[in-house]
């Protein structure tokens, strides 16, 4: 097996782990990882994590739907939006400069994280 593939695999068993956990992972350690690891453009990173993201969350999904522990009614709620911004999202992901993606991607993890870190 060759390093891109390793390095691909161990990417996908983090992101895994920490999506089970925290329920995120796609696109904070997949971007960054494609990124910065294996050079992909920034755009092409972030589409991939989108399509990384359904498969770890149907796992994750129906293990926590086994364990009767998801507030369905929030859960639609939030997801009738979700789809209407993440169509938004999609079409103007490769409108925005590189520049600016990395630095609201950016600002949004590290805000999120302080937030976590100081509540």
């Amino acid at each position: 097996m060759n390093t891109k593939v390793l390095k691909l695999i161990s990417i996908g068993v983090i992101a895994g782990i920490i999506n089970g956990l925290f329920g995120s992972g796609g696109g904070t350690l997949v971007v960054p990882a494609l990124v910065f690891i294996l050079g992909i453009e920034d755009y092409k990173a972030h589409a991939t994590a989108i399509s990384i993201i359904l498969p770890l969350s149907i796992i994750s999904s129906f293990i926590y739907l086994k364990k009767d522990i998801i507030q369905y009614k929030i859960a639609l709620i939030v997801i009738l939006g979700g789809i209407f911004g993440s169509f938004i999202g999609a079409k103007i992901l490769n409108k925005v400069p590189t520049s600016m993606l990395r630095k609201v991607f950016g600002s949004t993890i590290i805000i999120t994280a302080l937030r976590m870190i100081f509540k």
